[in-house]
């Protein structure tokens, strides 16, 4: 039996110590936003936050957690009507929430850097631009 911390509530499930929390969101709890692409943790279709880090679900075994710890999925942001209109965005805005959590101002060369997964339409340069909106920076064209 794990008890997790999702989306501010505590749940308790019978799983095996090394099933993904991937499939624990997705087929225990029922939180399908969180998607499945690659399955070794390179893609980032799958990330969620865990006490504000970015983390990939499909590689992290439940016993990797604590009852204390938070998990946060792209689900609590259906209040605030964040789209995800595509395959990448739920890992896509999970991971620049994080990124933007820990530099609220950042480079270009830092979301760069930090962003991380794959997109399979090649928004990347939107993306960028996507994040420097939300951090209040301007950009030239």
């Amino acid at each position: 039996m794990a008890k997790l911390n999702v989306n501010g509530r505590v749940v308790e499930i019978q799983v095996e110590d090394d099933t993904p929390l991937l499939w624990v969101l997705r087929e225990q709890l029922g939180l399908t936003g969180t998607k499945y692409g690659c399955g070794v943790a390179q893609c980032g279709a799958c990330t969620v936050h865990v006490d504000g880090a970015a983390v990939r679900a499909c590689a992290m075994p439940v016993s990797a957690f604590t009852e204390g710890q938070k998990i946060t999925t792209i689900e609590a942001w259906l209040a605030l009507d964040v789209p995800q209109c595509g395959f990448c965005q739920p890992g896509m805005i999970m991971a620049a929430s994080a990124l933007l959590a820990a530099h609220p101002k950042p480079t270009e060369a830092q979301i760069r850097e930090e962003m991380t997964n794959i997109c399979r339409c090649g928004t990347y340069n939107r993306v960028i631009a996507g994040i420097q909106r939300a951090a209040g920076i301007s950009t030239s064209g």
